[in-house]
């Protein structure tokens, strides 16, 4: 066994609904790339197909990059796969990708099921484009269709950030809980947890009014960002 085979597998924690789409918009992600480039590494599972289309690349057309990930599983399928990483204190990435949980039609996303919600953003917000890669059932007339919006705030902080999400008009607020294999909330990239929340009405200052409550990290509410829709 090869080492890093050893540690990772290359497997999906579960299975990719629409593959072959994802796996169609993976490809063309990866055509995107060029020699040298720095690039922001998003998560989630077509995110991952696009890991595995770039690496295909590298290794075919003998071509030199390096990857910033946002998630630790991105991060070992990089490393698996012989991309070399960095971290954003390393190096400005010249673009980035990254998946998406609903676009609206205006471009205002909501990401974070994964858990990386800061690392994506962080990573989106220094990047002069970002490619979002999704398939057709992420397109909704507007935000908060078909699921929450996740908010990374520090442990001993859910309770009162819940109070102030529902006094900016949530109306459904729930810690998000694990499930499966182990008992408690979900823990982020970060260390923190991840409340779930529902707001009939996603204006322009929600995503600001959310970041200024005491406690929170970062939302999964993306609005304004230099971004680019690739889908088919």
């Amino acid at each position: 066994m090869k080492w890093n085979e050893a540690y990772f597998n290359m497997e999906w924690s579960q299975e990719i609904i629409n593959y072959n789409e994802k796996l169609v918009i993976a490809k063309k992600l990866a055509s995107y790339v060029k020699d040298g480039d720095v690039i922001g590494f998003g998560s989630g599972s077509t995110s991952f197909l696009a890991v595995q289309e770039i690496a295909k690349r590298i290794k075919s057309e003998d071509i030199s990059i390096t990857a910033i990930p946002t998630s630790n599983e991105i991060r070992m399928a990089c490393i698996a796969l012989g991309i070399p990483v960095a971290t954003i204190n390393d190096v400005r990435p010249d673009w980035g990708f990254d998946g998406a949980d609903e676009v609206s039609a205006n471009g205002w996303l909501i990401k974070g099921r994964g858990g990386a919600m800061f690392n994506e953003k962080l990573i989106m917000s220094n990047s002069p484009k970002t490619y979002i890669i999704v398939d057709q059932s992420k397109f909704v007339k507007k935000l908060c269709q078909n699921f929450p919006i996740p908010v990374e705030c520090v442990p001993e902080a859910y309770k009162s950030v819940a109070t102030r999400l529902y006094e900016l008009g949530a109306n459904n607020v729930r810690l998000r809980l694990s499930g499966k294999a182990k008992d408690g909330p979900i823990i982020t990239e970060n260390g923190n947890y991840i409340l779930d929340a529902v707001f009939t009405e996603v204006d322009s200052s929600l995503e600001a009014s959310i970041k200024n409550i005491v406690g929170v990290l970062e939302s999964g509410l993306f609005i304004g960002y230099e971004i680019e829709i690739v889908s088919l």
